[in-house]
């Protein structure tokens, strides 16, 4: 694998709430997937992560989810499906009003949290998400979890998808990510989150939770802005990808 994706969640401060350090992980991504305001995020900060991203060259996504936020969108939402497609058509369109104002567009859609991991199993939540994006523009990829329910409505709905792998999320040997309730869910050191990624990235693997070896085909990896020491992860990632002779550039 010769070139990689590196996206990041940015956006996610409210009001007086600081939440990640958006400038410095923009510097170390090709993408970054901007909340849209649903379960973090405001209008004046959504539209300056926009403009640091177009600044820096960075391709902006859409990273709806639920409306929740008190829970960081991290709580799952029995909707039904058409008031979820709805929530969802109306959080992308809400970025793409911000990023146009910035200076730059919506490339792609990435669900976040709760809604992301729910729709890797939920078919009926999974094709809400899909019928947002066809609605909204169906020349927009959606970002998604190999193997998942999302990824077979997608493709089976004409839309393209984006394989997606994690830098400090453990998985479980079937390729879904370890509940973050579970201990070891989040990986923590910087150096087990380089040789993480560099595995994926130069074998085509992922060793899960219990040490079985699987097979994860990746075109793009997240680096979480939230996750404690995020901006350091980021910088070695970045790094250690570019020491391999691998390029960061964006699938969009």
């Amino acid at each position: 694998m010769a070139t990689i994706d590196l996206n990041s969640d940015v956006g996610e401060s409210f009001g007086n709430w600081t939440f990640g350090d958006d400038a410095a992980i923009i510097s170390s991504v090709s993408s970054v997937n901007v909340a849209c305001g649903f379960h973090a995020g405001d209008p004046s900060g959504i539209r300056a992560t926009c403009a640091a991203a177009a600044a820096a060259g960075v391709t902006v996504g859409a990273h709806p989810g639920y409306r929740d936020l008190a829970g960081f969108g991290r709580r799952f939402l029995d909707m039904a499906p058409q008031e979820l497609t709805d929530d969802v058509v109306y959080q992308i369109g809400a970025l793409q009003g911000l990023a146009r104002a910035a200076g730059t567009s919506v490339k792609y859609v990435k669900p976040h949290g709760a809604l992301y991991n729910t729709i890797v199993h939920h078919g009926a939540q999974a094709q809400a998400v899909v019928d947002a994006v066809l609605s909204v523009d169906p020349t927009l990829p959606l970002m998604v979890l190999p193997g998942s329910e999302i990824q077979r409505a997608a493709r089976a709905a004409g839309l393209r998808t984006v394989a997606e792998a994690f830098a400090d999320r453990a998985y479980n040997a079937d390729g879904t990510l370890v509940s973050r309730r579970e201990p070891g869910a989040v990986l923590h050191s910087t150096d087990a989150v380089v040789e993480h990624v560099l595995q994926l990235v130069t074998q085509g693997t992922i060793t899960a939770i219990d040490g079985t070896v699987i097979e994860v085909a990746a075109e793009s990896i997240c680096l979480h802005g939230d996750t404690p020491g995020a901006v350091a992860m980021a910088q070695a990632v970045y790094a250690a990808l570019r020491a391999e002779g691998i390029t960061i550039e964006s699938f969009a």
